[in-house]
């Protein structure tokens, strides 16, 4: 799955305009009730991101009164996370180590052209998918030995019983040299003899529940 495929287009997005004065962006934020927003120059060219957060801490490090501040101010001088983007043609897993404590994360084209954004939402979202959490089935966790031909033989476990597959995910054991698995597959399936099954395979069944 590709960014762009997931992302919130620009022309749905809240945007901050560089020579903003920092009062009106505070109040857009407020308005729409979000957080942060990317700043975006006249060519739509992505420059960083400003925030609650970063506007109240300028302010507070700040010689001027608030008002003076808030007025007087523009977003170009308070904005940060000028890096905070990623391309659309990357792989959305990429989003997860971008993010960087932040709740928007800008995606860009050629010459970094605002094209969007992807928030925490949007992953948290995928991640349901991923698990299959959206749907009803057996959870079953079990482990396997790092070698050649073994998911093909979970495969076939599989096919004997006409277990349909709602989602398997797979994590690296580092220094055990095995890898768990995570399956889940909807509630028809035989599972007393799917277990049975696995672990004749030579798979480790840890732990089964219907969720």
């Amino acid at each position: 799955m590709f960014v762009r495929s997931t992302m919130k287009p620009s022309y749905k997005c809240s945007v901050a305009s560089p020579d903003q004065p920092v009062k009106e962006v505070l109040e857009k934020l407020d308005k729409k009730d979000i957080q942060a927003m990317p700043v975006v120059d006249e060519n739509q060219k992505f420059l960083g991101m400003i925030s609650v957060q970063t506007i109240y801490k300028a302010n507070f490090h700040a010689k001027q009164d608030q008002e003076t501040f808030l007025n007087q101010v523009k977003v170009k001088e308070v904005m940060t996370h000028e890096n905070l983007y990623i391309n659309k043609n990357d792989v959305f897993e990429e989003t997860l180590t971008t993010f960087k404590d932040y709740p928007i994360l800008a995606v860009v084209g050629e010459e970094k052209k605002f094209l969007g954004i992807v928030t925490r939402y949007d992953v948290i979202e995928q991640f349901e998918s991923v698990f299959g959490m959206k749907r009803s089935g057996i959870r079953i966790a079990f482990t396997s030995e790092e070698s050649a031909g073994r998911f093909a033989r979970l495969t076939e476990i599989l096919q004997s019983l006409h277990a349909n597959i709602i989602s398997v995910i797979t994590f690296d054991e580092t220094d055990k040299l095995a890898r768990r698995i995570v399956l889940k597959v909807d509630q028809d399936v035989k599972i007393e003899k799917l277990k049975h099954r696995l672990e004749k395979a030579g798979f480790r069944v840890l732990d089964v529940k219907n969720v």
